[in-house]
């Protein structure tokens, strides 16, 4: 059987911000490679640099050292390529366009047909769960619709690669529950590659086949745990011994990772 392909490689990836306090080490030496159809959670404290490699691979921020590639290209190609779409930690829908024209914004920008457009739209709308509200203006909706919105925009133009920024951060615990479960579904129908910024232990858990641990000063790698649960994932897992076992070695990894003292 063929290896699946790795649609993210990095190798002794750093990236050092010039500031006038003095150089700012975001990432260092970050090893990592996101197979096709992985669902990757990235977690640790603030400042560890979950979010900055998100931005790497999407070529909104510039690697120092190391390299990487995005679908075998670098990332600047894969954007120009438009190999990923991305859902940031609020909606960013903008409120005086209707879901369906806030969702068919970048096929606008690609030049996609009006029939084209429609079609994508209606599809995307029915992956989320959305169909009927295409009509609606942002502020007409609750929270999770607006990100579930967001993530219909993100997966529009059929990028393989979803970039998911905290997305669910902000919702309550029980709208994120229910999403949770929602983006795994959608994951298992689309077979997308998905990278995903959480700071929850068990929203990491719940979600991934692979969990990056990273900590901070300089930000780097810590631990990568291979999930070994089972693909189906009702939210009743989570009270499992194995899923409490991954659960504790995430927090082992991100205690060991952590210093304290200042």
């Amino acid at each position: 059987m063929t290896a699946p392909f790795s649609v993210v490689s990095a190798k002794d990836l750093c990236l050092t911000f010039q500031t006038g306090d003095g150089p700012v080490h975001a990432l260092s030496n970050v090893d990592l490679e996101v197979k096709k159809g992985d669902f990757v959670s990235f977690i640790g404290p603030s400042g560890c640099g979950k979010t900055t490699f998100l931005r790497v691979i999407a070529d909104l921020e510039k690697h120092t050292s190391g390299t990487i590639t995005v679908n075998g290209m670098t990332p600047e190609n894969a954007r120009k390529d438009r190999s990923y779409g991305y859902v940031f930690q609020a909606a960013a829908l903008y409120p005086w366009r209707t879901i369906e024209k806030n969702i068919a914004l970048p096929l606008e920008i690609m030049g996609f047909s009006k029939e084209e457009q429609k079609k994508r739209v209606e599809q995307t709308l029915e992956l989320v769960n959305l169909t009927g509200f295409g009509k609606k203006f942002p502020w007409q909706l609750s929270g999770g619709m607006q990100q579930r919105a967001s993530i219909a925009r993100a997966l529009a133009f059929d990028a393989d690669l979803l970039l998911m920024d905290e997305p669910f951060g902000a919702l309550d615990e029980i709208v994120r529950d229910h999403l949770n479960s929602e983006l795994l579904k959608l994951w298992d129908r689309t077979d997308k590659t998905i990278c995903f910024v959480t700071h929850s232990i068990p929203e990491a858990v719940y979600l991934s086949t692979k969990i990056v641990v990273m900590s901070p000063r300089p930000g780097r790698v810590t631990d990568i745990i291979e999930s070994t649960l089972p693909r189906e994932r009702p939210l009743e897992i989570r009270e499992t011994p194995e899923f409490l076992a991954i659960a504790h070695r995430v927090r082992e990894g991100l205690k060991a990772g952590h210093s304290y003292e200042e």
